[in-house]
């Protein structure tokens, strides 16, 4: 038997973004399976939503463990019998360093966490998506996809890899129920923004609370949207 009400999967949900998106999709009652590799920060996360009235289940995951990833989809099926939405946020920045110097366990990691993690998610979690009443998949990006920097060659590279296959599942199912597109929240005071940017005074820029109403819009059965990138910033960007 399906569970009540809707199912939410969140990938990097311990913090930043995809924590404050956990917390705002409970609030909507709308149950999250909540997934990081830390279990201290899934449990503050489930304690924030608890707060805010919701409810979740923790999911430990290593997101280059694809034996794990792989599981997600049939174990969501046997416990829930459903999945409504998938918030893929988890990433990594990678190394900073010119395109010459990148190491192969730096580029092996970035291309692990933000391309291979997300098409084994895809994988497993497209069956249960094109299921639900109103399906819907948010990838977390950025907008560096279409203006590349220096240093920044690993992360944007990943990134743009990211964009063509999210786009590409898109374009593939144009004519079902279920809903995909990319989420571009611009600067964030998060835990990778700071490695990126060490000098940024994150005070002065958006919170994750204030990026995660509008990606929560963004998972809702109104959203009609299909393959675009969608600029979620709270500020004129």
């Amino acid at each position: 038997m399906a569970h009540p009400t809707p199912v939410a999967l969140v990938t990097g949900a311990s913090r930043g973004i995809g924590a404050a998106t956990a917390v705002e999709l409970a609030r909507r009652g709308i149950h999250a399976v909540i997934a990081a590799r830390t279990q201290g920060g899934l449990e503050e996360t489930d304690d924030a939503i608890r707060a805010a009235g919701g409810t979740a289940t923790l999911l430990p995951l290593d997101l280059t463990d694809g034996a794990a990833l792989d599981s997600i989809g049939p174990s969501l099926f046997e416990r829930f019998g459903r999945l409504d939405i998938l918030l893929a946020n988890a990433g990594t920045l990678g190394v900073l360093t010119p395109v010459p110097h990148i190491q192969d366990s730096d580029w092996n990691e970035a291309v692990a966490v933000n391309i291979s993690a997300n098409w084994r998610l895809i994988r497993t979690c497209a069956p249960l998506l094109l299921n639900a009443p109103h399906g819907r998949a948010v990838f977390v990006t950025s907008r560096i996809v279409m203006n590349p920097g220096a240093y920044f060659g690993i992360y944007g590279a990943t990134k743009a890899a990211l964009h063509h296959l999210v786009l590409s599942w898109a374009a593939e199912t144009r004519e079902s129920t279920l809903r995909v597109n990319l989420a571009d929240p611009g600067p964030v005071a998060t835990a990778l923004r700071r490695v990126g940017f060490p000098g940024e005074d994150q005070s002065k820029i958006p919170q994750p609370a204030d990026v995660a109403v509008r990606l929560a819009d963004m998972c809702m059965p109104g959203e009609t949207r299909h393959g675009e990138m969608i600029r979620v910033s709270p500020i004129p960007l």
